[in-house]
């Protein structure tokens, strides 16, 4: 049964693996955050978008 997308917190690398495929360390199961019609910090995060606080990605 797949368990749905992980993340390895050392190399920041995604796989379905319980270990990273690049470094072999343990992965982290990864899920999204819950979709909400009302966007509470919406704002806060257009806001820092324009003054560039996200810069790697």
């Amino acid at each position: 049964m797949m368990s749905g997308i992980r993340y390895c917190e050392r190399c920041r690398e995604y796989t379905l693996e319980e270990r990273c495929r690049v470094c072999g360390s343990k992965t982290i199961i990864k899920k999204p955050a819950r979709f909400s019609p009302q966007d509470h910090y919406g704002k806060y995060r257009v806001a820092l978008k324009r003054i560039g606080g996200k810069q790697n990605g």
